[in-house]
């Protein structure tokens, strides 16, 4: 008789305070005997960092998986199969494992690669969703990010001509701000919503910081950088 496989979990972290981890995030993480999270060139490990707080890890095996920055499709293609073939061991064996993902794991998520590899492959992905990054800014920053019958924008910051996306009614979340900071505030002066900006770097991290106005900010922040901006 065939072992049965393990399930893969991806599990969303939300971006940095411990105590937003879910209920069922924190359960899965405790049954999961492998918590697979992503880990930088450098050696970090945040969303494991973050984990850390929440859940004991004692007796479980922790899978490291590096990712590929660079805007080469070959190469992330690359990085994410051999992710997979490293977890694959684990499903094979009858092993559920729990991916870590910062945020929520729909949403700009390396979890939709490695889910879509892992389920081409004939395992079974589940999801298990955490608090978006521009939800927690938003609570820290103590404001609303729509009204009844507005619409929400998200715009990740560099894809595109950011002043059309401005333009367009309703409130609007600028991810990936830190590297584009300098055209995030030329295109909100020239749309002239730069005084219903705000920006949180970091949030719910030691280093966090909270700009309730954006000529608040430094001319340099990080690459977890929120910018909300509120509608008329």
């Amino acid at each position: 008789m065939d072992m049965k496989k393990g399930i893969l979990y991806g599990v969303g972290v939300g971006p940095g305070d411990p105590e937003l981890l879910t209920l069922k995030a924190v359960r899965l993480l405790q049954s999961c005997p492998v918590i697979a999270a992503p880990q930088t060139k450098s050696g970090e490990t945040l969303a494991l960092d973050i984990v850390r707080q929440a859940v004991s890890l004692d007796g479980k095996t922790i899978l490291p998986l590096y990712f590929s920055m660079a805007r080469d499709k070959a190469l992330t293609r690359a990085a994410h199969e051999k992710a997979v073939d490293a977890i694959q061991v684990h499903l094979d064996a009858g092993q559920d494992v729990a991916m870590l993902n910062l945020g929520d794991v729909s949403i700009y998520a390396t979890w939709g690669y490695i889910m879509d590899i892992v389920r081409a492959r004939g395992y079974e992905a589940v999801m298990a969703p955490g608090i978006p990054s521009f939800c927690a800014a938003a609570s820290r920053l103590g404001t609303t990010l729509v009204s009844w019958g507005s619409p929400l924008h998200v715009i990740p910051v560099g894809r595109e001509p950011l002043e059309p996306q401005l333009e367009q009614p309703g409130g609007k979340v600028l991810m990936k701000a830190g590297h584009n900071f300098p055209q995030i505030v030329s295109a909100l002066r020239k749309t002239g919503q730069l005084d219903r900006a705000a920006l949180v770097e970091n949030c719910g991290l030691p280093n966090e910081q909270v700009c309730a106005g954006l000529s608040q900010c430094p001319e340099n922040v990080g690459y977890f950088a929120t910018v909300i901006v509120k509608e008329k």
